[in-house]
């Protein structure tokens, strides 16, 4: 396994996922572990390149060990978006190779490109000779019609003759029509035990796997059945205190950064601020706070209270402590 930040913060990871994983999500998520990996949105490679979209690559120093996932199928657009990713610091590159959208799939992005491993390894190759931080891939075990016992042990051999230092998998197909995204993520059944398989028959390449993965219980479990690392969705999201607040503790074995909800409120609290004071609104950090408390007294109020009033003008930090109290308050429906 190579010896880098990235790779070995992989053990425990954060999915990227479109309009969720920005900057101000993967601060508020670095306050909570300072371990786990952390990845952006998927960023296309010709929005970097030809549209000179470089802004998407702004990251605060607080979020590393962070990757840069992006999107694309032409090598050496990938290759100049990779070296401009390197550039800006990011710690990992990471080729998209598992989202099923429309969009994406028209800019011949994502899990389409499971039907073409040569392409895929062309552009990991080139992604490799551009850049010096570990080049990885997410994929899909599949798509359509694929049979996944066939195509995955073809497809991880290519990139991994490529050069690629670290694969993720999916462990479900993706069905490119006749299902949304939201659906490609929910219906394809899982397949744990072949992803499990792939990582015992290539044992010399790093895996993780990626999907249905509710709780660190069973991020540790897949650990201990063989996996490299565990990368987490949806459930780090929405539940972030219950899946962040004892990975460093679990999966790395160092103490975490703070004991508390209520003390990672307080340590966004001075990012907030310097957001607000360079013209930004406060609902596009407290969106992504709104699981914090999930499944605690009082939830089910601190949401109403920030997702009701963080998008009023004038909306600043006391907004938090308006919510906090209003928790407290004993006509509070728990959530």
């Amino acid at each position: 396994m190579p010896n880098n930040a990235a790779t070995a913060a992989a053990r425990l990871s954060s999915a990227p996922m479109m309009d969720w994983t920005d900057r101000h999500c993967r601060y508020f998520h670095r306050q909570i572990s300072r371990q786990a990996l952390l990845y952006t949105e998927m960023v296309t490679a010709p929005a970097l390149v030809r549209g000179g979209a470089v802004h998407l690559l702004d990251h605060n120093a607080a979020e590393h060990p962070v990757a840069l996932q992006l999107g694309g199928s032409d090598p050496q657009e990938l290759a100049e978006a990779a070296r401009m990713g390197a550039a800006a610091g990011y710690d990992e590159i990471n080729l998209n190779v598992g989202c099923p959208s429309d969009r994406v799939q028209s800019g011949t992005f994502g899990a389409v490109l499971m039907k073409t491993p040569d392409l895929v390894a062309d552009c990991v190759r080139a992604m490799k000779a551009a850049v010096a931080v570990p080049v990885t891939v997410k994929c899909r075990i599949g798509v359509d019609d694929q049979n996944p016992e066939q195509v995955l042990p073809d497809f991880i051999s290519r990139v991994q003759d490529a050069g690629c230092d670290y694969l993720i998998i999916h462990a479900r197909k993706a069905w490119l029509q006749g299902l949304s995204p939201k659906e490609n993520r929910d219906i394809p059944p899982l397949d744990y035990d072949l992803v499990l398989r792939m990582s015992e028959r290539f044992g010399d390449l790093p895996m993780s796997i990626n999907g249905g993965v509710e709780t660190l219980d069973d991020a540790v479990d897949l650990i201990a059945r063989g996996m490299t690392g565990v990368m987490i969705g949806r459930a780090a999201y929405h539940r972030p205190w219950d899946i962040l607040s004892d990975v460093d503790a679990r999966i790395f074995d160092m103490p975490p950064p703070v004991r508390t909800r209520v003390a990672v409120i307080d340590e966004m609290r001075p990012y907030i601020a310097a957001h607000l004071a360079d013209g930004g609104k406060l609902h596009q950090i407290t969106r992504h706070m709104l699981g914090l408390f999930s499944g605690q007294p009082g939830a089910r109020m601190w949401r109403r209270v920030l997702s009701e009033q963080a998008n009023r003008p004038g909306a600043d930090v006391s907004l938090l402590d308006e919510a906090l109290e209003r928790m407290q308050q004993p006509d509070t429906v728990t959530g």
